[in-house]
């Protein structure tokens, strides 16, 4: 029996270690888009900034975080080394070109890949790194426990170790925290942002047109009955839909800037 060394050396692992790191990926993408939606609540960031401030403070959620990290650079890493293996293997072209269709995403997965990573180091940069390690700004939210209606104004914290806060005087909620809301507004201000983020969301909509029906294929599940789902999923949900809701954000923020 190949021996786990051996396995992840050899192409097959190297493929299968894709599969699985980019299907955990593909997961992430779910459930980061759905917190992204509650930047669409229209409450001024009450809802966004709770859940930033969960996901960036909850210890299980930040355990899960760093496997998210290991997961981009282990795909990434794999990615380079199976591009530079295939080149060496085949370092001149066919004389005959082959007659198998490939689709564009599928002969340029490694510049697709490129450019969502790039694009993933400046929006970490701009959004979880500015959120975590500067000082920031702070809203004081208050909630009208009987009819819902929240206010918002600055906080200026006493203290600099000031984290999250809430409490209840009478009727109304009060939560104090960290504004990732006006670093989001702020950003999607911005025309070149908003473009940039507009082409990754299209080299993000390629790669997993090819690679999350490719990471299936690659982990060995290939089934007439199960193939065309797998198929549908990967092209409408992940290469269309999910794009498109990622891609709508910056657009409505920066069209509500010029208003």
């Amino acid at each position: 029996m190949m021996s786990f060394k051996l396995l992840f050396r050899s192409s097959l692992g190297r493929k299968l270690i894709m599969s699985m790191t980019g299907l955990f990926l593909c997961l992430f993408l779910i459930v980061h888009l759905g917190g992204n939606l509650t930047l669409f609540a229209g409450d001024g960031g009450y809802t966004f900034n709770i859940y930033a401030h969960f996901m960036t403070h909850f210890p299980p959620v930040t355990a899960i975080a760093y496997v998210l990290y290991a997961c981009i650079l282990i795909h990434a890493w794999y990615a380079i080394v199976q591009t530079l293996k295939n080149r060496r293997a085949r370092p001149v072209k066919y004389a005959v070109p082959s007659k198998a269709k490939s689709s564009w995403a599928s002969l340029n997965m490694g510049l697709l890949g490129s450019i969502i990573f790039l694009f993933l180091v400046i929006h970490m940069s701009n959004f979880w790194g500015r959120y975590m390690f500067t000082k920031g700004t702070y809203r004081e939210y208050r909630k009208n426990l009987t009819d819902g209606r929240i206010t918002s104004t600055t906080y200026y914290p006493a203290s600099p170790h000031f984290e999250y806060a809430v409490l209840t005087e009478g009727d109304t909620e009060i939560v104090r925290v960290k504004d990732l809301y006006g670093i989001v507004t702020e950003s999607f201000s911005l025309l070149w942002y908003v473009l940039l983020y507009l082409f990754a969301m299209v080299a993000v909509s390629y790669h997993l047109y090819h690679g999350f029906q490719s990471a299936f294929q690659s982990a060995g599940i290939a089934h007439g009955k199960y193939t065309p789902m797998i198929r549908w999923i990967g092209v409408w949900v992940f290469a269309v839909i999910i794009p498109i809701a990622f891609a709508s954000m910056p657009v409505v923020f920066y069209i509500r800037s010029l208003i």
